[in-house]
């Protein structure tokens, strides 16, 4: 399963973006290659959640001249609302994270001490 499918893509992006302001492509290797391979994003998913995440004022966008002498490139960058959202999703990113390894680690216990028993 891709993981970007499961609700993480707008923490992903957002977190592409906290250091510096990228075009989308910059952004769609950024977090395929920080991914070490695990996420597969690509330009039908990236634009549409960049879209979405400008529509809800996390993001801004402006045309910028290419630093190679080519054609303007859509530059994205976090906004203070978008910086605050990373932050909360951050957070609640953790508290997830905690709980399943919660489960995770309790269903490991229960089946090594049913080995155990038996």
């Amino acid at each position: 399963m891709n993981p970007l499918k499961s609700g993480t893509l707008d923490l992903a992006l957002l977190a592409a973006l906290q250091d510096r302001p990228r075009y989308g492509l910059d952004i769609l290797r950024h977090v395929n290659d920080r991914s070490g391979g695990l996420f597969d994003l690509r330009e039908g998913s990236l634009y549409p959640a960049l879209h979405r995440l400008v529509k809800a004022g996390w993001v801004e966008s402006d045309w910028q001249p290419s630093d190679r002498g080519g054609a303007p490139r859509k530059v994205y960058q976090l906004t203070s609302d978008g910086r605050e959202a990373l932050h909360a999703k951050r957070q609640e990113w953790q508290t997830l994270r905690g709980a399943l390894d919660a489960l995770l680690c309790r269903a490991l216990l229960t089946r090594a001490l049913s080995r155990r028993s038996a």
